[in-house]
């Protein structure tokens, strides 16, 4: 059975190597350039803390360090989560 809870996201990280051309015709290398992101959530459930992350393609809007977001969790086993944004 799943529950949900807020959980904080603690680090946003841009992915570098993995760079998506968003315009056909470039004028420099990073004309157009979108990177996609990976977010990590710290959640609590009880007395212990959790953390989940969640990939955010490239061009998507990017939650900030600090934002409070939702994340539903599986009640027998509470650090498999997913990231509701």
């Amino acid at each position: 059975m799943e529950k949900e809870t807020t959980g904080t996201v603690i680090s946003v990280t841009k992915q570098w190597w993995l760079k998506v051309n968003r315009k056909p015709v470039r004028t420099h290398a990073m004309d157009g350039a979108a990177f996609p992101h990976i977010i990590k959530v710290k959640y609590t459930i009880g007395v212990k803390d959790y953390t989940c992350q969640k990939w955010i393609g490239a061009g998507n809007k990017i939650p900030d360090k600090g934002t409070t977001i939702k994340v539903i969790y599986c009640e027998d086993k509470p650090s498999k989560a997913r990231i509701e944004l």
